[in-house]
């Protein structure tokens, strides 16, 4: 009786639906607009005011803070993020993973790190910020400052492994624990950009924003490829 009182809604047709690959390209699509419509911004001088504050903070007396062996240690920890450093980790792991018969894996982490790479010189460009002068630069950047290459592409690598590495992984600890050390390197390498004076904070920011979407977004693609579950 209830049933012929309260029909069941019926299901939406398949055709009606919109497909999560169209609902996430556009979301991300929408997600870089507003990053290169947020570097437009910075570059007509909002927000400027944080980012001179927190560069500042990093000085005293017109010298970087901290002991005197803190600027030659953060340039190795930027080193962490150059394109020598990540090229070769992606390389090795793409190997690894190949070796390992994850050979879609390996592709679909050469590809998310290479297109990555592409977008940020792309975004780049668009915004064409200029590097900061407020502070004496502890090394030489030639490139764009919007977003952070070392930012973003340290994010794309570092996080696009760890969550690309989870079918080979065994255990939730031990993803959670790559996921932390991914973390705690891209943090690092974001924060050490600042420190040697060669891009704003929101530079850095922004860097990190674009590269854990990009991460998550390639990620969410891998699920896609599996059939919407991750291997065990």
């Amino acid at each position: 009786m209830a049933d012929r009182m309260h029909p069941a809604p019926e299901a939406t047709p398949a055709s009606r639906r919109l497909p999560w690959p169209i609902l996430i390209g556009a979301g991300f699509a929408l997600f870089l607009l507003a990053l290169i419509w947020f570097g437009h911004e910075l570059v007509e001088g909002d927000g400027a005011a944080m980012d001179r504050a927190i560069m500042l903070a990093m000085r005293s007396g017109g010298h970087p803070i901290g002991p005197a062996w803190l600027p030659s240690a953060v340039r190795d920890v930027t080193a962490l993020g150059s394109t020598t450093v990540l090229s070769f980790l992606v390389m090795v792991s793409a190997v690894f993973l190949w070796l390992a018969g994850r050979l879609r894996t390996a592709l679909l982490l050469v590809g998310a790190t290479a297109l990555g790479s592409l977008t940020v010189e792309t975004i780049k460009a668009l915004v064409s910020r200029s590097r900061p002068d407020l502070v004496g630069r502890l090394m030489e950047e030639t490139s764009k400052s919007f977003p952070s290459g070392h930012a973003a592409l340290s994010a794309i690598v570092y996080l696009t492994l760890a969550t690309l590495l989870f079918p080979v992984l065994p255990g939730r600890r031990i993803r959670a624990f790559v996921v932390i050390v991914a973390l705690i390197l891209t943090v690092s390498v974001g924060v050490s950009r600042v420190y040697l004076g060669v891009h704003w904070p929101s530079d850095v920011a922004a860097g990190w924003a674009f590269g854990g979407a990009w991460a998550m977004l390639w990620w969410r693609i891998e699920l896609m490829l599996l059939g919407g579950r991750a291997q065990p």
